[in-house]
């Protein structure tokens, strides 16, 4: 298992952006925007292993400090991996339809046997 990114949850993005730009000297980035968020990718992920770490302004997924929502990716399909959640004393909470994120791979988000938010990746 790999972490290979980071939302960062914001009510304002563009503040939030200036703050992550300024105070860690990155390049400004641009906005994405579908119906549900607006997120920008901060750090891209790199083949060398670089984390990526967004930040996303989503109705439902407001700031805390209860942590950042991260993203695992897995070398195996996602069914594969989602199978074993439940036996474990997870929950799958959602599998996104494949058309959403399209070239970006399958995703689905779990609540692990503490509770926390996680969200499951794979390119297969």
């Amino acid at each position: 298992m790999q972490v290979f990114w980071v939302e960062i949850p914001a009510v304002d993005l563009e503040r939030a952006m200036a703050f992550y730009q300024t105070v860690f000297k990155l390049q400004p980035t641009e906005i994405i925007a579908d119906a549900t968020r607006r997120i920008t990718i901060l750090i891209s992920p790199t083949p060398e292993g670089r984390v990526a770490v967004a930040l996303n302004q989503t109705q439902n997924f407001p700031p805390s400090a209860s942590g950042p929502l991260v993203y695992l990716h897995v070398d195996e399909p996602l069914a594969q991996t989602l199978s074993r959640i439940e036996g474990a004393g997870g929950q799958v909470t959602l599998v996104e339809p494949e058309e959403v994120r399209g070239a970006f791979g399958k995703f689905a988000t779990i609540l692990d046997s503490e509770g926390n938010a996680l969200v499951v990746h794979s390119g297969t």
